[in-house]
């Protein structure tokens, strides 16, 4: 008596005169995520800022923005905002952003980093591990949330700021000078005043 399964990914083991269907563990078990409405939402404003003239970093920025968001939320976690925005420019190089790979840092993060732009070349369409998903996401739900809070991203930009050196920021600052349009500028200014005003309260 020979026992049969009718799926044909699952494969027959004989056990005396028993055949025994396993189910065939395929290392190419995958599926294709398409982007959902928040996803290309977010694409589409970086395209948009491409269509501006904006650089590559003003177009991830977009995508970092929002795993923000996501943290803030509660969607996920992250250990801390280098995570996530490390998270962000990835999903941004995926999504086709034509972000050069880090300068400094380990060969391990600029092989990602050239992964992460070939894909964003092949198109939108993505094949993802649905057990390397639900592993990454599951990690992340465990970690906190303060990464995105208001004092970790502020001690992030000055940090990040000092390595850049004072004429880094004046060319970054001319730069927005010529690719921000005017409500953006004046509203950049008001918001640079509460700031000073702020800090000579507090001092």
């Amino acid at each position: 008596m020979h026992e049969v399964h009718a799926f044909p990914n699952f494969a027959r083991r004989r056990r005396g005169k028993t055949l025994v269907c396993r189910p065939v563990q395929s290392r190419r078990l995958q599926e294709i995520r398409m982007p959902d409405a928040e996803e290309r939402r977010v694409e589409e404003k970086a395209h948009e800022d491409a269509r501006e003239g904006k650089s590559p970093s003003t177009q991830a920025g977009e995508f970092v923005r929002e795993e923000m968001h996501h943290v803030r939320e509660g969607k996920h976690g992250a250990r801390s905002p280098q995570q996530a925005i490390a998270i962000g420019l990835s999903k941004a190089r995926r999504a086709g952003v034509k972000l050069p790979p880090p300068k400094r840092g380990s060969a391990k993060l600029k092989r990602q980093a050239a992964r992460d732009t070939k894909k964003g070349q092949r198109g939108s369409r993505r094949r993802i591990s649905r057990t390397r998903s639900r592993a990454v996401s599951g990690a992340l739900r465990r970690e906190g949330h303060s990464a995105a809070s208001r004092k970790s991203l502020s001690r992030q930009a000055r940090s990040a700021a000092r390595r850049r050196g004072s004429r880094s920021r004046h060319q970054a600052a001319m730069k927005a000078v010529r690719t921000k349009g005017t409500a953006e500028m004046r509203s950049a200014a008001r918001k640079a005043a509460r700031t000073r005003a702020r800090h000579r309260r507090a001092a």
